[in-house]
């Protein structure tokens, strides 16, 4: 007796499946189900079936803005690497190309046990990095991304790190108290980026947005030449609205 050949549904629907992870893929900032629709060319009704699933299996993510990325399933197949490394390398990418969209070298930084670690960053010819004259380690009150760890932690956890790294002038524009200091974190709102305007280094400005989950300390962070300070801010925005989510799905 013959068997009868499979019903295609099915293999439309990997079809399908593959056109939402390319589209996905194609936008590193992330990409609305609206616009994935549109260029996967699928109807709204598939789409949301299939975000679910692709969600349920890890392949892809949905961030704060509701947009979506590719998830860990996704960034580890093929890829031939542990996921620790896999995630490394596509946040790399990701810091890449945020880099080239803001004009400038960004950065990830962390807390991790009571010192301030850049982690990864992105610069280029165009788009140098900070010189780190002083260990950022030891410039926590006056660099942008020190400052914004700073405002994560409580007031013990900042005293026990001035303690440990005393403050000290480094231009003439860094703040040597820790009463004014500490009033300035406290007053920083939590959706404004944290300024340097050469607090650390004369010749730079830098800006840096907060990354938490949980107890995680972290942050995204960009510095410019001081002949660009005039574009410090609304980068740092663009970097705050679109990029944080993102690189926080994929960094904390």
């Amino acid at each position: 007796m013959a068997l009868k050949p499979e019903p295609t549904a099915p293999f439309h629907s990997v079809q399908y499946a593959l056109r939402v992870l390319e589209t996905i893929s194609r936008h590193g900032g992330g990409v609305t189900d609206v616009q994935i629709a549109r260029e996967a060319g699928l109807p709204v009704a598939h789409l949301t079936s299939l975000l679910l699933m692709l969600r349920r299996e890890g392949y892809v993510e949905q961030v704060a803005d509701g947009a979506y990325v590719i998830g860990d399933s996704l960034v580890l197949l093929g890829s031939g690497l542990t996921r620790r490394e896999a995630l490394e390398a596509k946040l790399q990418e990701t810091l890449t190309e945020l880099r080239d969209s803001v004009g400038a070298a960004v950065y990830i930084s962390r807390y991790i046990d009571g010192e301030v670690k850049i982690t990864q960053f992105a610069d280029g010819p165009r788009t140098p990095k900070v010189n780190e004259w002083v260990d950022f380690r030891s410039a926590a009150h006056a660099s942008a991304v020190g400052k914004c760890l700073l405002t994560q932690l409580d007031q013990n956890g900042r005293r026990d790190h001035l303690s440990r790294h005393k403050i000290a002038r480094l231009t003439s524009r860094t703040i040597t108290s820790e009463q004014i200091l500490f009033s300035k974190l406290d007053s920083q709102p939590p959706t404004v980026p944290v300024l340097d305007l050469q607090e650390y280094a004369v010749g730079t400005v830098c800006a840096a947005v907060p990354l938490t989950a949980g107890s995680a300390v972290g942050c995204l962070a960009l510095s410019l030449p001081i002949e660009h300070a005039h574009r410090c801010r609304a980068a740092a925005d663009t970097l705050n609205r679109r990029a944080a989510p993102v690189v926080m799905a994929l960094a904390i």
